[in-house]
């Protein structure tokens, strides 16, 4: 699952990339002028390592029954949903609009489990119109608008209840989840009686227990803790006459940026396997199938040394790539040619954004002349999707590499595009 490089080179007719998985290249492409001008910045995913990486999870589980359910928030392109949905993947949603984009590319909304803290009457209502396999529920006041809903359509709502089993994933703050202090969830203490009322409903089809406890996770232990625990309460549901069908173990598998140790995707899922009996497993993962499968490319505008940094000022800033910003991510930064000519020195990679805050790497030793294009690595996930048009900036466009292929996912932007729906105000009306 380990991205390991991209190599390429630049030229009057084009930029040429060719994408690493252990030694072998596994995508060689060129990315032609015309499809995308400016080339930079620009998102570049394998269809390849996609594939590879959710076959990796479904494997896995061999003849256990099971769903592997992409988490969409992660990397929601149509050219990439689409190719899930050609494997047979479940999708998690988190929004009407994603549960839309799963269907335009192909997905079923019958393999879709929506989760989320502030599913709306609207949103509940078209999914069930439309199927969904379940409702991940995280509140009681939330069951009650799925179940008045239900009621409202003369049907019987698929139900979770999401628990907050108050595990430390050992990860960011800003993407744990699973703690007691996180809005996510119901308390695994009160849990037992919100699954009482639910089945006593009409109008609710219980269904399984979900949770979630954060992501980028890099150790198995946070992942049995929570599902021990989850185990635990599904043992007093069923004293209670409540049976489970499945247990949705959440996403969170961490990928490598910077040298981590990741999990091994066997040994997790067995581990799994050796306590949930037959119970059907749902999983969540997002980062871990689409995060070492894209790189973000931008071009060097201007070098800058002199004082106590050196900066090299590129293309594309922190409204293309937050994560280094929001978070203090770190995504590895390779020269994508190979240029004996450039400036060898210890730089930070800044945007043209008017923030300090505008960097996507820092103190990264590379040899850089104008001009060059740097590949940020690991970038498929949480990328575009927190994109925005800050300093009214047109968002980049997406490219989809397949074998000797690849095709334009996504146009870039133009400036016209980014007030084509505004309006001024007319002073004129009365």
């Amino acid at each position: 699952m380990r991205q390991n490089g991209w190599r390429g080179g630049g030229g009057v007719w084009g930029v040429f990339f060719f994408f690493f998985n252990d030694t072998a290249p596994t995508e060689i492409y060129t990315l032609s002028l015309h499809d995308a001008l400016p080339i930079s910045p620009i998102y570049i995913y394998s269809r390849g390592q996609i594939e590879s990486n959710w076959q990796q999870f479904d494997q896995a589980f061999g003849d256990h029954p099971h769903l592997i359910c992409y988490a969409v928030k992660a990397n929601s392109n149509l050219g990439v949903l689409n190719v899930l949905a050609k494997l047979g993947s479940g999708f998690d949603i988190v929004s009407i609009g994603e549960l839309e984009r799963v269907i335009a590319a192909g997905g079923k909304p019958g393999r879709c489990v929506f989760s989320g803290v502030s599913k709306t009457k609207t949103e509940i209502q078209r999914a069930l119109e439309l199927g969904i396999y379940c409702f991940n529920v995280e509140s009681a006041a939330e069951l009650d608008s799925v179940e008045s809903a239900a009621k409202l359509m003369s049907t019987k709502a698929p139900i979770s209840i999401r628990i907050n089993p108050d595990v430390d994933a050992n990860t960011h703050p800003y993407i744990a989840t699973g703690l007691k202090e996180n809005k996510f969830g119901v308390s695994i203490n009160s849990a037992l009686e919100l699954y009482k009322k639910a089945e006593l409903s009409k109008h609710l089809d219980v269904f399984g227990l979900d949770y979630h406890i954060g992501s980028q996770i890099t150790e198995v232990s946070p992942f049995i803790e929570a599902l021990e625990k989850a185990l635990e309460l599904i043992s007093e549901l069923k004293a209670e006459g409540i049976k489970m069908s499945h247990i949705d173990i959440g996403g969170g598998v961490g990928i490598t940026y910077n040298e981590e140790k990741t999990i091994n995707i066997e040994k997790y899922v067995q581990s799994v396997l050796d306590k949930v009996g037959d119970l059907e497993v749902l999983l969540e993962p997002g980062r871990a199938i689409v995060g070492n499968a894209g790189i973000f490319v931008t071009q060097v505008e201007y070098l800058k040394q002199g004082g106590v940094k050196s900066f090299a000022i590129i293309d594309g800033a922190m409204n293309d790539l937050q994560r280094p910003s929001l978070y203090g991510s770190y995504h590895q930064a390779i020269s994508v040619e190979d240029n004996s000519k450039g400036i060898k020195d210890t730089w930070d990679l800044v945007g043209p954004i008017c923030e300090t805050g505008d960097f996507l790497a820092k103190d990264r030793e590379l040899t850089l002349e104008q001009g060059d294009y740097i590949a940020l690595m690991s970038a498929g996930a949480y990328g575009f999707v927190l994109s925005s048009n800050y300093n009214s900036r047109p968002r980049v466009a997406e490219v989809m590499v397949s074998g000797s292929n690849h095709a334009l996912v996504r146009k870039r932007e133009t400036v016209g595009s980014l007030f084509e729906n505004e309006f001024i105000f007319n002073d004129e009306i009365n």
